[in-house]
């Protein structure tokens, strides 16, 4: 039996926004997430991880980010497994033109963590979110999500800091 790789994270939080922003004008769009099925939208070449296997996937389900008046075009990626009792973030990525000095927008990958946390809280998992971390990236967790270090490089939010990110991103959220 083949033994599943751990996939290390390395997403950045550039920015947590109330939803995302133009890194050049600092005009806010209201986003969108919605989960993936089927993958005719995603080109394997726009990405670096293989979202087709993610999408195909018996016990993972898998979300885009688009902005609110333009569904079509994704701005990240996400790939999440329901655990019984937290959310497991298999993989994040924003897309290609949201990374690097030129993105296009900032807090993409803020709103993808932050929606894995809300979707905690409706399971009823109180908020908690692991994750598994590349190694240079633990203290910018730490100190950008409030992520604490469990395991190695399996990190996870809590309650607290999961309740301050959902509220920031979904501002009608209730707990």
């Amino acid at each position: 039996m083949k033994k599943s790789e751990e996939i290390q994270l390395d997403f950045e939080i550039d920015k947590l926004t109330n939803s995302i922003e133009n890194a050049i004008s600092g005009e806010i769009f209201d986003t969108h997430i919605s989960q993936i099925s089927e993958i005719r939208n995603i080109k394997k070449s726009d990405w670096v991880f293989d979202w087709h296997s993610e999408i195909k996937s018996n016990s993972k389900s898998v979300y885009c980010l688009t902005t609110l008046n333009n569904q079509k075009i994704i701005q990240g990626l996400i790939s999440i497994t329901y655990k019984g009792d937290h959310i497991f973030m298999d993989l994040i990525e924003s897309a290609k033109f949201n990374k690097g000095k030129s993105k296009l927008y900032k807090g993409v990958a803020g709103n993808l963590v932050a929606f894995a946390c809300k979707t905690s809280f409706e399971k009823g998992y109180e908020g908690v979110v692991s994750f598994i971390s590349k190694t240079q990236l633990i203290d910018h967790y730490t100190e950008t999500l409030g992520a604490k270090l469990f395991s190695g490089n399996r990190m996870f939010i809590d309650t607290k800091e999961s309740q301050i990110l959902t509220t920031k991103y979904f501002k009608y959220f209730k707990l």
